[in-house]
Parts: C-alpha cells; sequence; structure tokens
C-alpha cells in the first residue's frame, strides 16, 4: 500500500512536471506564433501595398498616329501610379480583337479598357468581362448595347459641331460632299449628327447641295480616296466642301482632290491633329482639323483605371461629367472638350502644349 502511494505521490510529481513544462512550451507558442503571424502580416502588408494592379489595354488599331500617343500616355501614367499593363492592338480585326481580349481576360486582369474595333459586337467582350470580374472601360469610343462600367472620350457630338460650323461659316452655299467614318464606330455617328447640325438646316433651305453621303469603312484613307473620285467623277468635278470626318481620310480625300488640281481650291475638314494634317493645314489644301488631346484621355483614363482596378465604386469617380446612352443604359461618362485648329492657332494649341516641336511642323529650316 506505501509502495502503492509512493507510486500515485511520483506519478502527481511527474504529472504536475509535465504540466509546468506545457504550460511553459504554452505560453511561449503563443509568443512564436505572435512573431511568426506578425511576419506573415507584415509580409502581406507589404506584398499588398507593393503588389501591382493589372490593367489590359485593348485597342483597335494603331495604324494611325493618335493611337499610338493614347497608348504611350496611358502605359506611361498607369505605370507611374502602380498598375502593370498588358497591351493588345487589333489592327483593324474585329476577330482578333475578339481573340485578344479572351487572352487578356485569363491573365488575371483587375480591370479591362477596351477601344472597340466594332461597336456593336464588343457588347459580347464587356459580357465575358463581366462574368470574370472584371470591369470594363470604353475608352474613347462607345460600346453599345451593354452594361459598360464607364465611358471615357471626348465630347463627340462636339466634334462634329465644330467641323460643321466651320464648313458652313467659310461656304454658306454650294455643293457639299458628305463623308462620315465607319459604320462600326459609334462615334462617327455622333461626329456627323454634330455637324448635320450646321449643313442640314441651309440644305433644307436650299442653300448647300448634299452631293454625296457616303461612310468610310474602317476609316481607311485609301477608301476615302476611291470615294472622293467616284464622287468627283458622278459631279463632273463640281464641289465646294467637303466634310471629311478625319485626318487619315481627309489625306485620301485631298489626294483624290490634287489629281483633278482641285487641291487647296475646296475646303476640307478633319480631326486628330496628326501630322501630316498639320501639315497640310499650312500648305493651304486641308483647312481645319479638331485637336483631341489624347494625352489628357489617356492620363484621365489611367487615373480612373487604376482607381476602380483599386476597388473604388464608378458612383465615387468625382471626374464624372455626364452620361450617354449606348442603347441599353445610361453610361456613367468624362467627357473632355476637343478644340477647332486652323493655321491661325496651331502655334498656340499644338506646339507651345508640346503636342508637336517647332521642327516638327515647320521643318528645322
Amino acid at each position: 500500500m506505501r509502495n502503492f502511494k509512493r507510486v500515485l505521490a511520483l506519478v502527481a510529481v511527474l504529472v504536475l512536471l509535465v504540466g509546468v513544462m506545457a504550460g511553459c512550451n504554452g505560453s511561449n507558442q503563443p509568443a512564436s506564433s505572435s512573431n511568426n503571424t506578425s511576419t506573415n502580416d507584415d509580409s502581406d502588408n507589404s506584398s499588398n501595398s507593393s503588389q501591382k494592379v493589372r490593367i489590359g489595354l485593348s485597342l483597335a488599331t494603331l495604324q494611325e498616329e493618335r493611337w499610338q500617343r493614347d497608348r504611350d500616355a496611358f502605359k506611361k501614367k498607369a505605370e507611374s501610379l502602380g498598375a502593370e499593363i498588358l497591351i493588345q492592338s487589333a489592327n483593324g480585326d474585329e476577330n482578333l480583337q475578339n481573340n485578344q481580349v479572351e487572352n487578356l481576360l485569363s491573365q488575371d486582369l483587375d480591370l479591362l479598357v477596351i477601344i472597340p474595333q466594332n461597336a456593336d459586337s464588343a457588347a459580347a467582350l464587356v459580357e465575358d468581362a463581366h462574368k470574370a470580374g472584371v470591369k470594363v472601360i470604353s475608352y474613347d469610343r462607345m460600346i453599345m448595347n451593354t452594361d459598360v462600367d464607364l465611358y471615357i472620350s471626348f465630347d463627340n457630338e462636339k466634334v462634329g459641331e465644330l467641323q460643321g460650323k466651320f464648313l458652313t461659316d467659310l461656304v454658306p452655299k454650294g455643293v457639299y460632299y458628305i463623308f462620315s467614318g465607319s459604320p462600326t464606330d459609334n462615334n462617327a455617328k455622333y461626329f456627323k449628327a454634330g455637324a448635320m447640325k450646321y449643313i442640314q438646316p441651309l440644305a433644307d433651305k436650299g442653300d448647300i447641295k448634299i452631293a454625296y453621303d457616303q461612310a468610310i469603312e474602317g476609316w481607311k484613307p485609301d477608301q476615302a480616296m476611291k470615294l472622293m473620285e467616284n464622287a468627283l467623277t458622278a459631279n463632273n468635278n463640281k464641289v465646294d466642301a467637303v466634310l471629311a470626318p478625319n485626318d487619315g481620310t481627309a489625306g485620301g480625300i485631298i489626294q483624290a482632290l490634287a489629281a483633278q488640281g482641285l487641291a487647296g481650291k475646296v475646303p476640307v475638314t478633319g480631326q486628330d491633329a496628326d501630322l501630316a494634317a498639320v501639315k497640310r493645314i499650312i500648305e493651304g489644301t486641308q483647312s481645319m482639323t479638331v485637336f483631341k488631346d489624347a494625352r489628357k484621355e489617356a492620363e484621365k483614363a489611367a487615373e480612373l483605371a487604376v482607381q476602380m482596378a483599386q476597388g473604388k465604386e464608378v458612383s465615387e469617380l468625382t471626374d464624372v461629367n455626364s452620361k450617354v446612352n449606348n442603347g441599353k443604359i445610361d453610361v456613367p461618362s468624362v467627357l473632355l472638350t476637343p478644340v477647332t485648329i486652323t493655321k491661325d492657332n496651331i502655334d498656340k494649341e499644338l506646339i507651345e502644349s508640346g503636342w508637336f516641336t517647332k521642327e516638327q511642323v515647320y521643318g528645322s529650316n
């Protein structure tokens, strides 16, 4: 019995010792765990603060000078804000853009920016992005009939208004050729609608005769040249003013005029302030262009894209200043103001602003 009690006492001592040791280990473990957790938290916090949001930029084309400027300005600004930018250009190919967007969405994007080649079919790209949990900004060109999250552009109807007002002020009576942009680009509708606010009333009065009215597929200069040749042939070279929707198409139209000895004799509009167009304005073969400072548009888009990619809601964006209906919803929009460029203000608007250098515009002599 005594031996039994001794055994019990020994067991009790052992249990007590084990308990004490366990308690010591236990008291150390939380400290160790706490240190580990703190280390992990610090690591996570460091990772989160340095982790870049990933933004996809899908361009319809880079074949025109202005889109190269948009791409470069967007990329520079977004990267300065800590974003990683993945860029694809479809070179005017709708199917290629569809494939490229699919590829971008497979790369764990936080946000997608699309300049659509086809404003209607691109609705499917927005739906695909939303299924993947990715918000979409429609850049410069509105994507139609879908729940696109945000639209950033210039006031495109205003662009047309500037063209139409300039042309009708210069030529209030005469024979007009009306060209509009690509039918797949919703902006082309806005440009034409704005211009016709000034042209149509004079046509209704009989002061203006619209002898030719044609859209230019894909905004292609060579297509514009062929259409202008057809128009001149059909009207025995009788033309007093030409509404050209952008600088690229204006270049093709002016080539056709030059072949008939009419370049510089017929006012031609444009937009985008491409260098070639600015030189034509100085030479006198193109009458005006509309300047849409792509730097401002792209930088603003980059700022908002990063904010949205980081989780900010569109309703919280203070830059939203309008809504534009895309056939399905009134899309929250950021619209910038375009400027008419003529020979008189090239220096102020384009050179002093740094868009071009004096040497680029006038040469080194």
